[in-house]
């Protein structure tokens, strides 16, 4: 599991962040992020667990507060896991747009993001 990537922000840039996306739910067994699919969305859990995969492996758990598919926009690469929802999940959808106008106007919003994304590239 992870911290929560809203740790790094103050309590009103945190709800502008929340409020930044649109609430989705997701059914356990789902996958809102394919390997080698083009960086157009992000997801931020607010409940629930992933397993991300590289392969068909497992490389890792992840829950509230931690972010997925911003490490291919971040890098504007092509994704390099496949998240798969353990749980049902409520997570904050937001568009690869929607994610870099937010992380330009939250700046710590944004260095959270690339501090994830460089977190990912490196294998922690």
């Amino acid at each position: 599991m992870t911290d929560s990537i809203l740790d790094a922000l103050d309590p009103a840039d945190a709800q502008r962040v929340l409020a930044g996306g649109n609430a989705l739910t997701l059914p356990q067994g789902w996958s809102p992020i394919a390997a080698g699919t083009p960086a157009d969305k992000a997801y931020l859990i607010t409940e629930g667990e992933v397993s991300v995969r590289k392969g068909g492996v497992e490389i890792a758990t992840l829950g509230p507060g931690a972010v997925v598919g911003e490490a291919a926009i971040v890098n504007r690469t092509l994704r390099s896991a496949t998240v798969v929802a353990l749980t049902p999940l409520t997570v904050v959808h937001f568009t690869s747009e929607r994610l870099e106008e937010l992380a330009d106007q939250v700046p710590a919003f944004g260095a959270a993001l690339r501090a994830a994304a460089a977190g990912r590239v490196a294998g922690r």
